[in-house]
């Protein structure tokens, strides 16, 4: 499977379970990869056969402006769902980090791979 990859997408978002956090965006990190629904791109030269990663980015720049979240568990969920179903792609593997959101360490996260099935329902990959 041909895959799509963007990796350290930065953000700042409202999400955590404290107080502090929910008043005052932090920083995260975002790394995905999505599988590519047809293999006809590198032939087609065609963006419709391939997924807009332009697109994906706006469309995660949205979900941290509009939703806030307590857990990144969360966060990577949403974004998964979205890449699967708005986007077509048949698998995705995301993480999503803090920075420096604990003293001494640089990041701190979640890492989640997510596939539809064929009955197009999106079951958890075992990692």
């Amino acid at each position: 499977m041909d895959v799509i990859f963007i990796q350290g997408f930065r953000a700042e978002t409202l999400i955590g379970i404290y107080e502090w956090e929910r008043k005052i965006p932090q920083p995260i990190e975002i790394d995905m990869e999505m599988g590519i629904p047809r293999g006809r791109a590198a032939k087609s030269d065609h963006i419709g056969d391939t997924i807009d990663y332009g697109k994906v980015v706006e469309r995660a720049r949205e979900v941290l402006a509009d939703h806030d979240y307590s857990l990144l568990e969360a966060l990577a969920e949403h974004l998964a769902g979205i890449i699967l179903e708005e986007f077509g792609s048949p698998w995705v593997k995301l993480s999503v980090a803090k920075l420096d959101a604990m003293n001494g360490v640089k990041r701190l996260g979640v890492r989640i791979e997510r596939r539809l099935n064929l009955s197009g329902d999106v079951s958890r990959a075992a990692t």
